[in-house]
């Protein structure tokens, strides 16, 4: 393993969905959430350290084999009752050494870990909020009918309703604290593992209500100032259309207007140790109402940028 991370860090996450639900919310009959007052779309950061962690599962072997585990998984003993987080701890021995090595989501994300005597409370190096969209979205209901019939002995099929958004342009923004690190022994291999997990893992969740959702843009920005970082970074950027909110369906119809986080990054150049970052051809940026390339960032601002390999 890679020695435990020693600068700070930002990240910008945009994906997209096309006629699908990002993020129901169970006191809601599973509708999308969405922000009343302005009719943003929310997933919450729950739902995508899920995603995370399912793919450090399916496709990376974090299963429990070896010394590769997630402590925060849904496990059910032959009676069917789900295990608790004393029982949980009990497979580690009550020992959180032992579950800081084996588990990345507990180096990443933190967690407590109940033990007989007390509980082991590890904050998480990296935090997330939210995740929003950048535009107001509109929900639409829809009304099928299932295979099925109702009852024995009917003829009628029953039906299904579901909620779903025709187009979600959604962006979080996290931070990656190099202090907490030191506590859960958080490495760049893990770093490293997570980007790949939010790239690969949104693209994976290939489940009815997920289908469809494409990583966009991921942009991480490393700092050599000790203790510093810029913050807000998802309220620098701007999306640019020429149609209404609610009309959008395709990332071909926006443009990500970069000019103040740009102008935010030449500000603090000299506390930024470079910026890496993957992204997806098919989004377009702008820069003072001009077309913009992310690889650009070097002359622009004089500020080293990484494509990211996962």
């Amino acid at each position: 393993m890679s020695q435990v991370i020693k600068n700070r860090s930002e990240i910008l996450f945009l994906y997209d969905l096309k006629d699908a639900n990002p993020n129901g919310d169970p006191l809601d009959e599973n509708k999308p959430r969405i922000d009343e007052e302005t009719g943003i779309n929310i997933v919450t950061d729950v739902r995508l350290k899920r995603t995370i962690r399912d793919y450090f599962i399916n496709y990376k072997s974090y299963d429990g084999s070896a010394d590769k585990d997630i402590f925060v998984k849904e496990i059910a003993d032959e009676k069917g009752f789900i295990q608790d987080g004393k029982t949980r701890a009990k497979d580690f021995n009550e020992n959180p050494d032992e579950v800081l090595k084996k588990c990345i989501d507990v180096r990443l994300f933190g967690a407590v870990i109940p033990i007989e005597k007390a509980s082991i409370t590890y904050t998480g190096p990296i935090q997330f909020k939210m995740g929003r969209s950048l535009h107001r979205v509109v929900i639409k209901h829809i009304k099928g009918t299932g295979a099925f019939a109702s009852k024995p002995g009917s003829k009628q099929a029953t039906f299904r309703e579901e909620d779903i958004l025709p187009y979600s342009l959604i962006c979080f923004y996290g931070v990656i604290n190099e202090n907490a690190a030191k506590h859960t022994n958080l490495s760049e291999d893990d770093v490293n593992l997570l980007l790949e997990a939010m790239w690969n893992g949104t693209k994976n969740l290939i489940s009815r209500s997920k289908v469809g959702q494409i990583p966009r843009f991921l942009c991480k920005v490393n700092y050599k100032e000790p203790n510093y970082h810029i913050g807000d970074l998802e309220k620098l950027i701007e999306l640019k259309k020429e149609i209404e909110d609610e009309k959008l369906r395709d990332i071909s119809e926006v443009k990500i207007d970069m000019t103040s986080l740009i102008k935010k990054f030449e500000e603090n150049k000299d506390k930024i140790l470079n910026i890496d970052y993957l992204l997806d051809d098919r989004v377009k940026f702008l820069y003072e109402d001009k077309d913009f390339k992310i690889s650009d960032v070097k002359d622009k601002v004089g500020i080293e940028i990484n494509l990211i390999r996962i």
